[in-house]
């Protein structure tokens, strides 16, 4: 991050922040910006132990993620909550007990935070809940906004019942907003560093028919977009957090080749993805072309707006 992302932090409040799960790829990028900006952090974890090491210097309270516990207490007289907590989608294949518990760790842990909001003293006045793009489901031509309707697969039904869970805040006087999120890139991003090594090897290519619209993100970007959602009251709803011109999945495949100076050529064909890693294969061969039109109309700005200037910096 680079100093001058919290230039302004003399002119703001500074907050009381509860994050759960902030420990993972973004949720570390997003707790490290905040607390340089000077908010107070406190982060749940199921594994609070690991948690120290990363996120050193921030307070780490135990959950399960299922059930009020003593973290409780963390939430009063606490301004914002930001919730990041959910299995990976990519940790298994995607089979009806793995969709369960990915449905089932986003909803649960969701209600109980509302839970503890409600009965808290002096509680939160704003939620900033995960989501993902994967929302709007494959939409193969024209742009998607914030205003645009549901999918109708997996990907777009989890985000929907997520969104309801969180949508719930607003019922105890919660500022509800929900970042829906597209490919993140950045140097230790799981699914990004899956994309680069088979062009590591010169067995890169474009996946699919690669017309398929590619909405992605550095993770400078989402971590500033999370500061910008809980700092600004008029943010509200959902957020698409993408750059600003989605490419399509072969015009990222050719310039992600020309940043590592290794060829786009070899095709993986939809058929083969899909042996390999059955119904996942659709976060590769779904897209819609996300734009993030609220941060634009409400003056957040990209530090990487373009996939070459995002790409160069995160493979320098």
């Amino acid at each position: 991050m680079e100093a001058g992302i919290c230039a302004d932090q003399e002119r703001r409040e500074f907050l009381k922040i509860l994050v759960a799960g902030g420990t993972g790829f973004i949720g570390q990028a997003v707790t490290s910006l905040l607390g340089t900006c000077g908010h107070t952090l406190t982060v749940l974890s199921r594994n609070p132990q690991p948690a120290r090491g990363r996120l050193p210097g921030t307070e780490i309270l135990p959950w399960d993620g299922k059930s009020v516990g003593p973290w409780r207490s963390a939430l009063d007289n606490c301004e914002a909550i930001i919730n990041l907590a959910g299995v990976s989608i990519g940790a298994s294949r995607w089979s009806s007990s793995f969709k369960e518990k990915v449905v089932a760790s986003r909803v649960h842990s969701t209600t109980v935070l509302l839970e503890a909001s409600a009965a808290a003293r002096h509680g939160p006045k704003v939620l900033v809940n995960a989501s993902a793009v994967g929302f709007y489901g494959h939409v193969p031509a024209g742009e998607v906004s914030e205003s645009s309707p549901p999918g109708n697969d997996f990907l777009a039904e989890t985000c929907r019942q997520w969104e309801r869970s969180a949508m719930r805040a607003g019922e105890i006087g919660i500022r509800v907003v929900l970042m829906r999120t597209g490919f993140v890139i950045g140097r230790s991003a799981p699914a990004f560093r899956k994309m680069m090594m088979p062009y590591r090897f010169f067995a890169g290519g474009i996946l699919g028919a690669g017309t398929q619209w590619f909405p992605w993100i550095h993770i400078d970007d989402v971590a500033a977009a999370y500061r910008f959602a809980v700092e600004n009251e008029e943010i509200h709803g959902p957020v698409n957090v993408t750059a600003p011109n989605p490419p399509t999945s072969a015009e990222f495949s050719r310039t992600l080749g020309k940043i590592l100076g290794r060829p786009a050529w070899l095709p993986v064909p939809s058929w083969g993805l899909r042996i390999v890693l059955g119904e996942m294969s659709d976060l590769l061969l779904k897209g819609q072309r996300a734009v993030p039109q609220k941060l634009l109309a409400h003056g957040f700005s990209f530090r990487f707006p373009d996939a070459e200037s995002a790409l160069k910096e995160v493979l320098a």
